[in-house]
Formats: structure tokens, sequence, C-alpha cells
């Protein structure tokens, strides 16, 4: 606790865009086979440093098995809402959630990065008893607590009952229990996202989790059974208001994006495949008179590639999927960057009309059949995958590994962890950074990124740029 607010909140995106450059970068490492602990790994980022682009610390699990996806800060922006109750409290914790295990680690970063260490550890038994919830996903600091989407429910194999979002205290890190108090049609789940002064949340699907943790399940995809739908909630009410399903044959609706101005009543998802032509999709939703409306504001094609380039699971579609496993949006809501895990390939969208999405930018690196190496000749195994933007918007970083099966399936010859960054032009464009390429630790592979102070995907605001 503080006296004074934290000096990483901003009270609107433009002021955060001001705010220093970050200096460290926090990524999460899994063990596939599950031989070892996960870990965190912490990175400088400073240019000119003696240790750029280099690992400076490690803080090491004592599980294993835990399968580390997604991961947040206990505390941001958020929190200099004027309904919040925490305006004093720091971003000082990151936490972090085993996917497969359902086990919280609170990871403490302060005095100094690089001497970070466990704060706390919650077993999965108190997530089950208090939420009836398993396999927490994605991590969100709100004005009053912190945010868990998960993506199962009870019983063994998380099906006894949907997924949902539970709420944990931001300073003692209990798990208090679920957030929803009408959840409507909703079934699956995935990410989540709101517009905190206008009063509501965004939540996505995936699958549950028979249908991901031994891998994609072929005979489900082609029947369309995966998650396809967005929900829309009254956030302080708690309820389902409104849910859209984008089409059957959109499969796997994902990360969901709003709008960083809370001006602004829009937002962007993305859809992995498309059943009937293989192709990616980016989304538009927006709210007009109080109803929420969507619509398919760009696509991406796959690529045609001959049977000895392809894994067995593709062999017989003769094509590479794009396969968006993520997107992000820039703090001053200009740049999507859409991560085509499939294809090898970063592409950048000007969303200045958020309708009318334009392609400004990509480059590519790895891919399926493309392989491409990084600018230093480094080979890149797998494709862009979890993209994190710094908050100025110059520099966008990503890693390769999606889910450990997932790995498997789509790069049967391994997905050797690594992290490399781009630096973005004024007016747009993507350049890959030559000196910044970040090799981890045999064994290892590399999954999301959080930046020192926060960054794009963490940060919501309560005030409007001026």
């Amino acid at each position: 606790m503080t006296m004074r607010p934290d000096p990483t909140f901003h009270a609107s995106p433009k002021l955060a865009m001001e705010a220093p450059a970050e200096n460290f970068a926090y990524t999460l490492l899994l063990s596939p086979d599950f031989s070892k602990p996960d870990a965190l790994a912490v990175i400088d980022v400073k240019p000119g440093s003696p240790t750029y682009s280099q690992i400076v610390h490690t803080v090491t699990m004592p599980n294993k098995g835990d399968e580390f996806h997604h991961f947040g800060w206990n505390a941001c922006s958020s929190a200099l809402s004027p309904l919040a109750g925490h305006a004093f409290i720091e971003r000082r914790y990151l936490i972090i959630p085993g996917l497969r295990s359902s086990r919280i680690y609170i990871i403490d970063t302060k005095p100094d990065p690089t001497k970070a260490k466990i704060h706390k550890i919650i077993e999965p038994e108190e997530v089950f008893k208090k939420t009836g919830y398993s396999r927490p996903h994605t991590i969100h600091c709100g004005p009053d607590g912190i945010y868990v989407s998960t993506l199962g429910g009870g019983g063994k194999d998380g099906t006894n009952g949907p997924p949902g979002v539970f709420i944990m205290d931001c300073e003692t890190f209990e798990v208090l229990g679920r957030w929803e108090i009408d959840r409507g049609p909703q079934t699956l789940h995935y990410d989540f996202w709101w517009n905190l002064p206008r009063d509501y949340m965004v939540t996505s699907e995936w699958a549950l989790p028979p249908q991901f943790e031994n891998g994609i399940v072929p005979e489900d995809l082609l029947a369309n059974k995966y998650g396809h739908r967005l929900h829309f909630w009254d956030l302080r009410a708690r309820r389902n208001v409104q849910t859209i399903d984008l089409g059957a044959n959109h499969q796997m609706a994902l990360e969901v994006r709003p709008a960083h101005d809370p001006v602004r009543e829009y937002g962007f998802v993305g859809v992995v495949v498309d059943t009937t032509n293989l192709e990616a999709s980016i989304w538009t939703w927006w709210r007009d008179g109080g109803t929420f409306h969507v619509e398919k504001t760009a696509t991406i094609p796959p690529e045609p590639a001959p049977k000895e380039k392809l894994p067995p699971l593709l062999q017989g579609f003769g094509a590479v999927p794009p396969l968006v496993t993520d997107i992000d949006l820039s703090m001053d809501d200009r740049f999507l960057y859409v991560s085509c895990w499939g294809t090898g390939e970063m592409r950048q969208y000007d969303v200045s009309d958020p309708r009318k999405p334009k392609h400004a930018g990509s480059v590519h690196i790895g891919g399926i059949a493309r392989r491409t190496p990084h600018p230093n000749g480094k080979a890149f195994a797998a494709g862009p995958q979890m993209v994190e933007i710094s908050r100025d918007g110059r520099r966008v970083y990503w890693t390769n590994s999606l889910y450990s099966t997932w790995d498997d399936q789509f790069y049967p010859d391994g997905v050797p962890g690594v992290e490399v960054m781009a630096n973005v032009g004024r007016d747009g464009g993507l350049e890959l950074d030559k000196d910044y390429f970040v090799s981890f630790p045999d064994g290892y592979r590399a999954h999301q990124i959080r930046l020192e102070g926060g960054d794009c995907s963490t940060d919501s605001f309560c005030y409007p740029s001026a």
C-alpha cells in the first residue's frame, strides 16, 4: 500500500502513452512434458543495457504440471475509478494461474524485478470449493478486485456445470466467489474485458477441457462444436444482457479487445478458423442505442502448401490456415495486431475506422510451411502467438507457444521457446528488431508476456483522453 496512487496508473490512454518506456518484460515458461516446474522469466528490455534481450532472473515454481498460459497484474489503472475502494494499492504482484492444475501463484515483483519471488500459492482445492470452477485462464485487475475467467466447471474433467468468472481480493488474494448472478445462455468461456464507465463486460468462447487439454479434437471442430458466440454483460448487475452468435462455422472466438478510450463503445474479436474455407477473421462489435451489434470486418485466407510440409492434422486440406490465436490493440486505438500462428505472420491493421480495418503492415517469422527465420538468421519454430504492445505503441513483443498439446499437433518437430520484438513506424509498418531475440532454456516453451508498469493488454481506463 502506498500513500499516493501508483505512478504506473494513468487516468487516460493518452497519459499512459506518455509514461516512461518499460525496462523489464515478464514471460511465462511452461514445461510441455511436465518433467520440470513451470517458471517466470524476467527479461531486460532496456536498449543499451549490457544485458539487453537477456533473462536476468527466473522464478521457478515448486510444482510440476501447472501449464502456465495467461497472467496479469493485481492492480492497474482501473484503481483510479470513482467506484474503486483501492486507489492507493500498488501494481506489484503478478497473478499466474495454472491452466491445467487450477493452482494460482502470486509473484511479488518489488522492490526489484530481478529479485521477484513467490508471495503466495492458492491451491486448486480453494478455487474448487469457493467457486465451483476450474482451469483459471485470464486475469484482469478491476476497481473492486481481481477478476479471473475460467475454462472449466466442476468435476475432474471440468464439465460439471459451465465455466465462468470469479473474484479475488486484490490485497489478501483470497478467493471470494463467483462473479455471475445471471449468466443467461453462456455455457463456454475464454476471454473477457470491459468498458468501466459504460458499465459493460464482453466475454468470448473457446471450449470445455476435454476439447483442448489433450489437443484439438478434429471431429468436434468439423462438427462446429467449439465456441462461436460473444456475450455482453451488465457489469454492476453481473448479468448477461445479450448474446450474439457469429455463426457455427466461425470456430473459436477468442481474444476480445475493446477500445481503450472509454468514450468509444466498440471493440474487436479474433476468430481462429472458418470451417468452410479455413480462413481466419476479425470482427468488430459496437453498441448503438443500448443494443450490441457485430460484423466480420477483415478476413485472412489460408496458404496452399504441399503435403510434405504439413503436419498429419492438415495434410488432407493441402493448405495452412492462418490460425489467429491472439490480437492486441494499441493504446491510442489506432493499430490492431493480429497473430497468425499457423502461417507465421504478424499483421498490423489501421483501425482508425473500426468497421473498415486497413492492412497497414506485416512481418513473417516461422510458420507451418514457410518456416521463415529471424532476420538474425536464427530459426523461429511455430509462429507469432501471444502479442504485447508497449504503452507508447512503438514496440510489439511476441512469443511462439499456443498450448502444449496443440503445439505438438501443429508443429510436431518441436517449439523451442523464443521471444522477439518488432519496431513500429510512426505511421505504421513493422520491422523485426535484429538485436532482440530471447532464447529460453531447453525444454521450456514461451507463452504470455507482461510489461513492467503495465501494457496495452492489462489496463482499463476510467477517463477519456483529452
